[in-house]
């Protein structure tokens, strides 16, 4: 069974940066696309990026260029590093994984089968 687990959310200042954490136990990471997406209150949950098994990487226009997804197969851990924050940024952040992903959608929440439970991100101006 896989179970991601999501750390490193908290409060953070407009223009700040923060790290997440998604610790997978239960699979070797480097075997699925590891996607990020958050959910604000109100909102429909949406996708922030994805890394492929290769490690080729996608972001959803709202944080491309501020946002980075990267993969520590080691560790068997996926990070989102996030800069230059915005109130709107404001979400809980949670990441999941897949077996497989239409690159169409590479973000479409019904492609991905496991989901961490997320952690909070609170960007103030």
């Amino acid at each position: 069974q896989v179970q991601p687990v999501e750390s490193g959310g908290g409060s953070v200042q407009a223009g700040g940066s923060l790290r997440l954490s998604c610790a997978a136990s239960g699979v070797d990471i480097s075997n699925y696309y590891m996607g990020w997406f958050r959910q604000a209150p109100g909102k429909e949950r949406e996708g922030v990026g994805m890394i492929s098994k290769a490690g080729v990487q996608w972001y959803a226009d709202p944080v491309r260029g501020r946002f980075t997804i990267s993969r520590d197969n080691a560790k068997n851990t996926l990070y989102l590093q996030m800069s230059s924050l915005k109130p709107e940024d404001t979400a809980m952040y949670s990441c999941a994984a897949a077996s497989s992903i239409s690159w169409n959608l590479p973000v479409d929440p019904i492609q991905y089968q496991y989901w961490g439970q997320g952690t909070q991100v609170t960007v103030s101006s």
